[in-house]
């Protein structure tokens, strides 16, 4: 049989390098096609449908032609969970019920999002499922050391405000609402929200939440949670001294960013194109 010709060292070094760039582009593909997975974590009072406005701006954003991931379960008691309001409901629970979000729906390298008293859940989910998260995200929400529960975090008069009001109105579980003026004034007043479409829409979704949210200490005990990578949003048309203090603390912390929205509280809600933006720089 004729012997088949040797390939000369030009043409090893020619196939080599065209190997080498398909793998690169190959890869760069891959990468472009990739989703960021965005798990989204509404505050007390509120549901999965407080993210409504974000979401769609959120899924809508391609990478190259991947369709964005994102999952915004509802705590149980809340939202369309309502119903299943009990007691005994703490936050264990509430960071239960998105741990689970994570494992049952296969969730990897999530950028994780807490809004307000939500703070304190992202801060749990993060403790018992670090190997899932990519990135930690506070949206205006509160930042906890381990031990401590939303109670401990705001001043004592109002934390005596709201404890009174789970006496008077909330059957000794309940804290039916933010501060003691009703929802309409909270909402327009405090947490910025003028629109009266968005006002009606949240009036008649707001629900009370068991206590045990605010009162139950979060743990932060895990050594690979707190490797991390963290930010902290702050809405600087909502005044919360608390609030400015994560902000600082995450402008000097090593392993956080720190960025600033020029609105209200409920940025979710009011700029919802702003909120969207600013995750999606932050996925990066």
């Amino acid at each position: 049989m004729p012997a088949h010709p040797q390939p000369s060292r030009r043409d090893v070094l020619k196939a080599a390098g065209y190997a080498a760039g398909l793998a690169a582009t190959m890869s760069f593909k891959a990468q472009t096609m990739t989703s960021k997975v965005f798990v989204l974590v509404h505050p007390a009072w509120h549901g999965a449908w407080f993210w409504k406005k974000v979401v769609p701006l959120l899924r809508e954003h391609r990478t190259g032609s991947a369709e964005n991931i994102v999952s915004t379960p509802t705590l149980t008691g809340l939202g369309e969970r309502s119903h299943l309001a009990r007691p005994d409901i703490g936050l264990e629970v509430h960071v239960t019920d998105v741990v689970n979000v994570l494992h049952d729906e296969d969730l990897r390298d999530v950028i994780l999002v807490g809004h307000s008293s939500s703070g304190v859940v992202i801060t749990g989910v993060a403790d018992r499922a670090p190997e899932r998260i990519a990135q930690v995200v506070y949206l205006d929400a509160f930042v906890p050391d381990d031990g401590q529960a939303v109670f401990d975090l705001v001043a004592p008069d109002r934390r005596q405000a709201l404890e009174g009001l789970v006496t008077s109105e909330g059957s000794g579980w309940l804290l039916p609402r933010f501060a003691p003026p009703p929802w309409d004034t909270i909402v327009r007043e405090m947490w910025g929200v003028t629109d009266p479409d968005d006002v009606r829409w949240m009036l008649e979704r707001l629900r009370p939440t068991p206590v045990g949210h605010f009162r139950d200490p979060v743990r932060r005990v895990n050594a690979a949670a707190e490797k991390l990578p963290r930010a902290y949003v702050r809405c600087r048309q909502f005044p919360n001294p608390r609030f400015d203090t994560h902000a600082e603390m995450a402008r000097r912390t090593a392993g956080w960013r720190s960025r600033e929205l020029p609105a209200p509280h409920h940025a979710a809600v009011t700029m919802p194109d702003a909120v969207a933006k600013l995750l999606l720089e932050l996925a990066c």
